[in-house]
């Protein structure tokens, strides 16, 4: 799909799209998304909310996973952060490292607009249609 139709397809992941992700670029078995961080972002201590890191995560692996047809869902997930967010935006790369037959593996680099890695998330997915 072009990034203009998954747009549009994503923007139906309620959820997602109500906490601020956007596409910005894909290719084959990657994605790249972000958001924009605001006060509904941010936790009691004032730092980034560990959902918004983990909903951005999920987001840019559907969107990577998802490209051709709408089959693949996350079955496993682990998240690793690595540092405090310092900028205003979030932005997820989501790349395979694995597509087999039932089953992938994508590792997510989570980093903000100052360039500092803020989080690595793996997830893995399985086919199921």
């Amino acid at each position: 799909m072009k990034i203009e139709e998954l747009r549009e397809v994503f923007s139906h992941d309620r959820y997602a799209y109500n906490t601020g992700c956007f596409i910005e670029e894909v290719g084959e078995g990657y994605s790249r998304c972000s958001v924009i961080l605001g006060e509904d972002h941010k936790n009691a201590m004032g730092g980034v909310m560990g959902a918004v890191y983990f909903t951005l995560a999920d987001f840019a692996f559907a969107v990577a996973s998802n490209q051709e047809k709408m089959n693949t869902m996350s079955v496993s997930s682990n998240i690793s952060f690595l540092n405090a967010c310092k900028g205003t935006k979030l932005i997820a790369e989501a790349r395979c490292v694995k597509d087999g037959r039932t089953t992938c593996c994508y590792e997510i680099d989570i980093s903000d607009d100052t360039g500092r890695k803020i989080a690595l998330v793996v997830i893995t997915g399985v086919h199921v249609g």
